[in-house]
């Protein structure tokens, strides 16, 4: 590895961060992890009242378990499904303990660039070390130099709008006080601000569903409260996933759950809704309006939860030369694996640094960032990642190259392409070391075309850009 007086620096203490950390100290790099919030997990802490759906199996990294193990840490019950505050309680914050030399919170990374020069100069820039510019609590600013970067600080912190354009629905920033992000504690601390109202809950992935359920319970519990259901899908049938076919089950059975509060009628389902404008009422409840089916359409609601994703913030590396995907904002060598107009959580093949690597030398994103507004992710796919990355900074390159995570399976595909892939069509799966949506893409890409695209039928190009 180079600058190797230098240490690694790693944007995040959070899961997939700490497990970076873990990695290269094993390969005996020196790990710098710099943590925006005051304790490790941050963001997680925000939903912490959430059960995941994914087993602890697939939550403890191999090497961050290695690690605590020879500390006397118990791994939990693999079968069993932590909460948010569960995985930071019993992994994330033993992890963080455990690398303590190396971990600073409190701080907040604003710009990562080249020890002087900027982004344009090109001769001898791989030669020069990172700076990293870190403000801390009282606002005072400090530079950081580091060999290598790794940027795993998640997404959380930019929630998509509700505006189905892309950007806030008009009068959406007016309205902030009335819209939560993600999956408010509506049974516990937020039980206060729903109870006995109308809630419009705007998305159709798992955090809306699990906004859907809470507020579903509440309902049960408190006469009045309704829930308004706004997707943008032309089929409401689209969200409930692989149900019974998903081999992780508490996914599926988020699409069951919801599945039936809409057959109940518990649920008002709105779709297809694109929101165009949000406003305060006269009764002061909010008024939503955009399209449904097509057709202008105005909703009251008294709160809005908008789960409709996150994108990656981009701002703090305005200096690094990065590779990204021009619609997806993820590392581009990983777009067509992960693109969601494609593929689900369980149709990704695993990958590592070199799908990772951007035009920037020893620099890396991982994690959900990695992944840009994709939705796809899962804790796994970030910790195969980062395994992969360390392996390469230290030059193992063989290890870098290796795959080590089989990832579960949905059940379902997103699309037809993904499943003609998968039973031959295209020539079948990529090989594992090829960043490629199929094999007919990899070998057109080894010949020097941008891909198989413009050389299959149309029925089976849809499955590659």
């Amino acid at each position: 590895m180079s600058f190797s007086s230098l240490p690694v620096a790693i944007i995040g203490a959070g899961p997939v961060g700490l497990a970076a950390a873990a990695h290269l100290l094993a390969r005996g790099a020196t790990p710098l992890v710099l943590e925006a919030g005051p304790a490790a997990g941050h963001a997680i802490r925000q939903w912490g009242h959430v059960r995941m759906f994914t087993p602890w199996l697939y939550c403890v990294d191999r090497q961050a378990a290695a690690l605590l193990t020879a500390r006397g840490w118990s791994h939990p019950p693999v079968d069993d499904i932590p909460t948010g505050n569960e995985l930071v309680s019993r992994y994330v914050e033993p992890l963080a303990a455990s690398l303590a030399p190396y971990v600073q919170f409190n701080a907040r990374v604003t710009g990562v660039t080249r020890k002087g020069c900027d982004k344009l100069r090109t001769a001898g820039r791989d030669s020069l070390p990172f700076v990293l510019r870190v403000t801390g609590p009282g606002g005072q600013e400090r530079s950081i130099e580091a060999g290598a970067v790794i940027d795993a600080s998640g997404t959380w912190s930019t929630p998509n709008p509700a505006g189905a354009d892309g950007l806030p629905a008009m009068g959406e920033i007016e309205a902030a006080d009335r819209i939560a992000t993600g999956i408010p504690d509506v049974l516990g601390a937020d039980r206060a601000t729903y109870a006995g109202r109308t809630t419009a809950v705007v998305g159709s992935g798992h955090s809306a569903l699990n906004a859907l359920i809470d507020l579903a319970a509440l309902r049960d519990e408190v006469p009045g409260t309704r829930i308004l259901w706004m997707l943008r899908k032309e089929r409401v049938e689209s969200a409930f996933g692989g149900e019974e076919a998903d081999a992780l089950a508490a996914r599926g059975a988020l699409g069951i759950q919801s599945r039936a509060l809409v057959e109940s009628g518990a649920v008002d389902v709105v779709a297809p809704f694109r929101i165009a404008e949000i406003a305060r009422a006269t009764n002061g409840q909010l008024r939503i309006e955009g399209g449904l089916a097509g057709k202008a359409t105005s909703l009251l609601a008294d709160r809005i939860i908008v789960a409709t994703g996150f994108r990656p913030d981009l701002s703090i590396l305005r200096e690094v030369r990065l590779a990204l995907d021009p619609w997806l904002e993820s590392v581009a060598g990983i777009g067509t694996l992960i693109d969601p107009n494609i593929h689900s959580c369980g149709t990704v093949r695993p990958h590592g640094a070199i799908e990772l690597a951007h035009p920037e030398s020893g620099f890396f994103i991982a994690g959900m960032k990695s992944y840009g507004r994709a939705p796809t992710f899962l804790i796994a796919t970030g910790h195969e990642q980062v395994r992969s990355i360390a392996a390469m900074l230290a030059g193992d390159s063989e290890a870098a190259r290796r795959v080590e995570l089989v990832l579960p399976e949905t059940g379902v595909c997103n699309t037809q392409p993904v499943t003609q892939i998968q039973s031959g069509c295209c020539g079948g799966p990529p090989p594992p070391e090829v960043s490629a949506c199929c094999a007919d893409d990899a070998k057109a890409k080894a010949a020097g075309a941008s891909g198989c695209v413009t050389e299959l039928e149309p029925v089976a190009a849809s499955c590659c850009r």
